[in-house]
């Protein structure tokens, strides 16, 4: 299959990444036994995933004409993996296998003519179109939660990086590439696009850019928006390719048009992304605090600053224990500074003044090339990218392991975080009986913090989905109350859509509306995301 050679493994249909990359039994024992630490009583019996064939999938309601039939897959297997995103609560149903909102289809167009033609067939037989990069949407951003027929538009094959301005630094990209991959295809020019989210083994440049991604640096580019040169999308009135300019100030943005408009305006095909040299100096340190109050005050300063570090991120007492293994202060800033053209010691030498000025201790640095990593920001590091396998088999578990993430202004981030903090302290007491809330800024700029909060709390097997939904409910409310954002880079998709409402103008809805109506007119593009069906 395709996503083995995508990849490097066999993708699972029901959790996170490839099934090589799991987790093994010693790993699985060790997280269960320190996770046992924290939530004492709970019940740890494993709840494997069912297999695919067993399920009941209800068989595909869309007859495909004969010269698009080679397109489009009805494996079961393929139906199914493509029908949910990796959060929480799609995990948690596919280990229960349960087949609500199933796709009927899988289709991979090896053109963009074919990206047309789907959309045109989609559109005349009133079929949903669900727009599909990496499947890596943790908001029911790919669930085609419709009544009728639906097709999963799966852009692996456009998957190349097509052209290279070395002068200019940029490169032209089909949207169907994975970060691994068009990175790969881009180190012999010596450059980078450095855009490193989470998912970044398993998401691709279109699902970024349809997302509003935010990816590797903590401080100055870090959206997919900054690195956008011009894109490329196909709707079904029409294809669209915005010119390729540094910087214009010719009314809106078309670009902006569509970045974020998750898969609901058209589907993106390719973009001009503007790239960087590669790093050759680096250097990091982690710095620990005793006060959380004072490791907040000192990374506003530092984003203040104008240093612009790569990294700066903010784990509170219960984040830093749980994923970086720090023992040694209450809270860790890890500080990172990189440059293809420089050393940049002197930059690291002034924040870490700037944290000591608040109280702060330096626990390790760490220079590029360094083969000593075994300081809190490296096992952080790669905690980050276990994270999600780590997540999988708690769930399996019982054991609700979640996130949610906003964004809000200095000024009112003290009761801010409060607020939002208490709110999922009470919920997660009030639905499990106890747990642990975590925070860490995974963003910061001059004007405000981006937290991340997370969640850890025994569930019942059968109820965790319910469970989560009712402390998310809670959290989201406290979110928009106090001002926060809905979502500072995880996507409005299905889940967040009530609050969202709520966030953008009513003017603004309407003319989006409008936009909805005139390039997507049979409504067909991700139904019920951003826009009313």
């Amino acid at each position: 299959m395709a996503e083995g050679r995508r990849t490097g493994g066999t993708r699972s249909w029901w959790g996170w990444g490839t099934q090589e990359a799991a987790l093994s039994p010693d790993e699985v024992s060790t997280l269960v036994e320190r996770t046992r630490l924290m939530l004492p009583g709970h019940d740890f019996t494993d709840h494997p995933p069912p297999a695919p064939e067993d399920l009941p999938v209800p068989a595909p309601r869309i007859r495909v004409p004969d010269s698009l039939a080679a397109l489009f897959s009805s494996d079961v297997t393929d139906r199914l993996s493509h029908s949910r995103g990796k959060a929480f609560r799609d995990v948690v149903r596919n280990l229960h296998g349960d087949v609500t909102h199933v796709a009927d289809l899988v289709a991979r167009p090896a053109t963009e003519q074919d990206v047309v033609d789907i959309l045109d067939f989609c559109g005349s037989a009133n079929i949903a179109v669900v727009p599909y990069g990496g499947g890596s949407s943790v908001v029911g951003g790919v669930e085609p939660r419709v009544d009728g027929p639906a097709a999963i538009l799966d852009l692996e094959r456009l998957d190349e990086v097509l052209e290279v301005d070395r002068v200019s630094r940029a490169a032209r990209i089909q949207a169907g590439a994975l970060g691994p991959h068009l990175e790969r295809r881009l180190r012999p020019a010596g450059l980078t696009l450095r855009h490193f989210p989470q998912s970044f083994e398993f998401s691709t440049l279109g699902g970024w850019l349809a997302t509003r991604a935010g990816g590797h640096f903590a401080t100055l580019y870090t959206h997919i928006d900054d690195l956008t040169e011009s894109i490329r999308v196909v709707t079904p009135a029409g294809t669209s390719t915005s010119r390729r300019l540094p910087g214009s100030g010719a009314g809106p943005s078309p670009d902006r048009l569509f970045l974020g408009s998750e898969g609901t305006l058209g589907v993106i095909t390719e973009a001009w992304m503007r790239l960087q040299d590669r790093p050759r100096f680096g250097v990091t340190a982690s710095i620990g605090f005793d006060d959380f109050g004072a490791a907040v005050a000192a990374t506003r300063t530092i984003a203040q600053s104008g240093l612009h570090p790569a990294n700066c991120r903010l784990l509170d007492p219960a984040e830093s224990r749980i994923n970086a293994g720090a023992s040694l202060a209450d809270s860790l800033l890890i500080v990172a500074f990189e440059s293809a053209d420089h050393p940049v010691d002197a930059w690291l030498e002034r924040a870490v003044e700037i944290a000591a000025d608040h109280g702060g201790s330096v626990l390790s640095e760490r220079r590029r090339g360094a083969d000593d990593d075994r300081d809190s920001s490296a096992t952080w590091r790669s905690s980050f990218i276990r994270m999600p396998y780590r997540r999988d088999a708690l769930a399996r578990r019982g054991v609700i392991v979640e996130t949610f993430e906003t964004a809000c202004t200095w000024d009112r981030f003290e009761t801010f975080h409060a607020a939002v903090t208490a709110a999922a302290q009470e919920a997660v007491d009030r639905v499990c009986g106890t747990g642990v809330v975590t925070c860490r800024f995974t963003h910061v700029y001059p004007d405000g913090p981006a937290p991340y909060y997370g969640v850890f709390a025994p569930g019942r097997w059968g109820s965790t989905v319910a469970q989560w939904d009712e402390i998310k409910q809670a959290v989201s409310e406290a979110i928009a109350t106090n001002g926060g954002t809905i979502t500072h880079h995880h996507a409005v998709g299905r889940d967040h859509r009530p609050w969202y409402d709520r966030q953008r103008p009513d003017p603004f809805a309407a003319a989006l509306r409008a936009a909805k109506d005139v390039l997507d007119p049979a409504g067909v593009l991700n139904p019920g995301v951003l826009i009313d069906p």
